[in-house]
């Protein structure tokens, strides 16, 4: 296994992050979670309980004694757990500071203390702020316009200094739109699991704005594949990767694409926008293919089939 054995995903129940564990785990890495369950779900690592390696730790980030016991012996940190809605770190902008950039800074150092190899930092789009059109590069001017990626902007910096300063081998992976199986329904979720949970109960879709904002959407999997790549690749060590689909997708057109996949007769309704709202987030994502070896390989409507499924499994709601 390259020198690895134990890892410790922290964010472990959340969506991501538990596909991320099973993934680990089927790969026969021993694997600790530390969740504290704020958004993380018990039922996303129903099929881990048993399993030999996998430890399951409830716990803040923010908590130095936690970290440590969790982060003893471990020779690699996904660190994921972070507060990832944008509506809120409007409305709570210190709250957010306080997990996404206190909780980071804790872990980060514990890494240190203890001599954890490699920390793969899951990071966010969020941090380039509004595009012009064009696919955002790695080395493109960094313009968060919310808290939530101002937050994601200082664990990168706190990441890039750790590296320099005390030698941990940190890679930032700059996540673009994750969906996919087991991301939560609720008014902070993710845009694809808002839409079909509403085409599910027969209701339209709501736009925030006038539906042209483009997004690049990643299906989970992929975004997996990509922190297995960082936690191997000798070239990732310090550097930053923009990890999406490269394919950009409007909100209208994600809208239509789910209503003819669900066979839904509505059409969608229009709000106004929202504050925080980035108009235009699509990735280059050349510097990862070229240094990771990261290829996306679930198509938008393959991805979405699958998310589909899982939710009509899920929760029960039947098509109008």
């Amino acid at each position: 296994m390259r020198g690895y054995s134990r890892v410790l995903v922290t964010g472990g129940a959340g969506f991501i992050g538990s596909h991320l564990v099973d993934r680990l785990l089927g790969e026969g890495f021993e694997v600790v979670v530390l969740d504290d369950f704020s958004s993380g779900r018990m039922e996303n690592l129903s099929g881990c309980f048993g399993r030999d390696g996998f430890v399951l730790v409830r716990g803040d980030v923010r908590d130095r004694d936690v970290v440590r016991k969790v982060v003893e012996g471990v020779d690699v940190v996904f660190h994921l757990a972070a507060l990832v809605s944008v509506p809120v770190s409007v409305e709570n902008p210190v709250l957010v500071e306080d997990v996404n950039v206190g909780g980071t800074l804790n872990v980060l150092k514990v890494c240190v203390d203890v001599g954890v190899k490699r920390f793969v930092f899951a990071g966010s789009c969020a941090v380039y702020g509004e595009g012009h059109g064009v696919p955002r590069r790695e080395d493109d001017v960094l313009d968060p316009i919310s808290p939530y990626g101002v937050s994601k902007l200082a664990g990168e910096f706190y990441c890039r200094v750790f590296y320099r300063v005390y030698g941990l081998e940190t890679v930032v992976l700059r996540y673009f739109n994750v969906y996919g199986p087991r991301q939560v329904y609720g008014p902070y979720s993710g845009v694809i699991s808002i839409f079909i949970n509403r085409l599910l109960e027969g209701r339209p879709p709501v736009i925030f704005g006038d539906g042209n904002q483009v997004r690049d959407f990643v299906y989970v999997k992929d975004v997996v594949e990509a922190n297995f790549l960082a936690m191997f690749s000798k070239n990732a060590v310090g550097e930053v990767f923009n990890v999406g689909s490269g394919r950009c997708t409007s909100i209208n057109e994600l809208a239509g694409l789910l209503i003819e996949l669900m066979g839904v007769d509505v059409k969608p309704v229009y709000s106004d926008p929202r504050l925080g709202d980035i108009r235009y987030s699509c990735a280059d994502i050349s510097r990862a293919r070229k240094v990771l070896g990261f290829e996306p390989k679930v198509s938008l409507r393959e991805g979405l089939l699958e998310t589909i499924a899982w939710f009509k499994e899920n929760y029960g709601r039947k098509t109008a």
